[in-house]
């Protein structure tokens, strides 16, 4: 096969890019190692930022959002004995929306569909070769198979083949605790995110519909899941979210789903070798506590997808060459964020840093310009920032 674009990995981000890219004119070819059924099932993020959003609409893909989303206008704070609500709206005009990542991948996957767009799915043993003058080979129903490609891009995680293809240097900073994520078939308890500090550990209770709640509990890294049955789970939940607390309660129903979760920051530079480039998890992970991953990977597509179409439709590569260095701008100052809101929340055995980390919460929650700061960040910068 021969195309302008071969795209390795056909998650959010490699879907995303391959409808920008057909939208300017340039073809792609999208190479996937799961089925679609496991792509389309898997749970991942649920909060879309302000930038997400006018993205995803500008590209005709908002419909399902505006119809089925939930938009909140901020979130809950909270340690023993206080809660706070910070309202993004009143403190910088942006809202986020509560709308699984599994919806976002089915709508990308629908609107490929309809166009027409080109995705193998189940492949194995994908490899890029030769950065200068690209070209993707796997093998897919046990017949071996090649893409050749102006350009490569890979959005296939932090364990994909591209990233070994762009060297460079990488950070990264692994947390020394986990969560444990549940879904549950309950209505939720809280009208938008509460996000609880406690001496036992940090808790989140979100939502994924008006009839599944979305919840997570700080665990140590290596938990086994078989030493949290569903009646601790809820009332550690119970114990950290304040159950009772000003007459609040939480719902409990049954848990269809759990899991762990391992905590870690890692950054990739540069996102480019030659005409192989990154984007998304490919070349950034950070903790989920700042509801960064899906949003970075999407502002990264936004990026590449103008600067690939100058590159083979104009010929102008000014776009493609600035690509790295602009969207690593983002990516740490998205990082640092993940950061901060990790190491405020997450309780640690050190009496010193608990007092630090309440300290941080009440400034957060009394002052005007912290609360700014984080409103900001959360509800997401403009995609060029």
């Amino acid at each position: 096969m021969r195309t302008q674009v071969a795209i390795i990995g056909a998650g959010p981000a490699g879907l995303l890019l391959s409808h920008l890219l057909r939208a300017g004119g340039v073809e792609s070819v999208v190479v996937e190692t799961r089925t679609r059924d496991y792509v389309e099932s898997r749970i991942r993020a649920g909060i879309l930022e302000h930038s997400t959003v006018e993205l995803l609409r500008s590209a005709g893909l908002g419909d399902r959002i505006a119809r089925e989303g939930d938009e909140h206008r901020g979130i809950h704070l909270q340690w023993p004995g206080e809660r706070h609500h910070l309202d993004f709206v009143d403190l910088v005009g942006r809202s986020v929306w509560v709308y699984g990542q599994t919806e976002v991948q089915k709508d990308l996957g629908r609107a490929g569909d309809r166009a027409g767009q080109q995705i193998i799915y189940d492949v194995r043993d994908t490899a890029v070769h030769d950065p200068a003058d690209p070209y993707v080979t796997f093998t897919v129903d046990d017949r071996p198979a090649r893409v050749d490609a102006d350009v490569v891009v890979g959005c296939d995680g932090s364990f994909g083949p591209t990233r070994d293809v762009v060297p460079g240097q990488t950070w990264q900073r692994t947390y020394d605790y986990s969560w444990l994520g549940v879904l549950a078939d309950v209505a939720p308890s809280t009208d938008e995110l509460i996000y609880a500090w406690h001496p036992d550990g940090f808790a989140l209770n979100s939502m994924r519909s008006p009839t599944v709640t979305r919840l997570y509990l700080q665990v140590p890294s290596g938990t086994d899941l078989a030493e949290w049955p569903d009646e601790r789970i809820w009332d550690a939940l119970s114990d950290r979210l304040g159950h009772g607390q000003d007459g609040w309660k939480l719902a409990r129903g049954p848990i269809t789903d759990k899991s762990v979760l391992p905590m870690r920051s890692n950054v990739a530079a540069p996102m480019r070798r030659d005409r192989v480039f990154l984007a998304g998890d490919a070349a950034h992970i950070v903790p989920p506590t700042g509801a960064k991953g899906l949003n970075l990977a999407f502002a990264d597509v936004a990026l590449l997808a103008p600067a690939l179409v100058a590159l083979l439709r104009e010929k102008d590569p000014r776009l493609a060459d600035e690509y790295s260095d602009r969207a690593l701008r983002r990516v740490w100052r998205c990082t640092h964020f993940s950061w901060w809101m990790t190491t405020m929340l997450h309780s640690t055995d050190d009496p010193f840093d608990r007092q630090l980390q309440l300290s941080q919460l009440r400034w957060v929650t009394s002052s005007e310009a912290g609360a700014r700061g984080l409103a900001e960040n959360y509800a997401g910068l403009p995609i060029g920032f």
